[in-house]
């Protein structure tokens, strides 16, 4: 049986906030409700953060599986608290607000949110929402990596064929010559032939 999502909360700092106010006494509200919601989902909620100068050190410490942003207003400034905290180490946000202003909702999924829900926090909506979002980071993360596979792939190859043109050049040798003794040397070596190319092209430019 797998284990219950680890789940970290960033909320409002509320030693800056008046709870006499009631927008204030709204908030508080709400992430009451979100945490009942999480915990009667049976998620493991393993922090309650303040979105400030010391999240990006304690999302490493505590590495959890997914970051749920709950913010009144001002989402725009706690997004780039996470954004940068998870920035060396992609992690699924999801993010519940009552901010109107959703004009930077682009910038947000661009820089890793998997979900923006806007108002209306109804507990039984927690788990498809965190469901549909880990989904989502999951298939990315999967895109992001054979991309990258891509790239390395034709960097590798460029390397490859920038080697076979030294070959060619200084020892007369066609192309299919050029590749089989990269390859020769490789299999003797017992190392990947990118990493035999590489040595020829260093050598070639220290020797001129």
């Amino acid at each position: 049986m797998s284990h219950p999502l680890r789940i970290v909360v960033i909320v409002p700092d509320l030693a800056l906030l008046d709870e006499q106010e009631e927008h204030v006494r709204l908030q508080l509200e709400r992430s009451r409700s979100l945490r009942v919601g999480l915990l009667e989902a049976q998620y493991d909620i393993v922090a309650t953060l303040p979105a400030d100068v010391f999240l990006s050190e304690r999302i490493a410490q505590l590495r959890p599986d997914l970051i749920i942003v709950d913010t009144e207003s001002e989402a725009r400034d706690a997004l780039e608290h996470v954004v940068m905290a998870t920035r060396d180490e992609r992690r699924p946000i999801v993010l519940f607000t009552n901010d109107p202003d959703t004009t930077h909702v682009r910038d947000a999924v661009a820089a890793g949110v998997c979900a923006y829900i806007v108002e209306g926090l109804a507990p039984q909506r927690i788990r498809p929402i965190l469901q549909v979002a880990m989904a989502r980071f999951k298939h990315e993360q999967s895109l992001r990596a054979e991309l990258q596979d891509a790239r390395d792939e034709l960097k590798d190859r460029k390397t490859i064929d920038r080697a076979k043109g030294i070959l060619m050049e200084r020892q007369a040798l066609s192309e299919k010559q050029a590749y089989d003794r990269l390859r020769k040397l490789a299999m003797d070596k017992g190392i990947k032939m990118v990493q035999i190319a590489q040595r020829m092209i260093d050598a070639a430019e220290l020797l001129g």
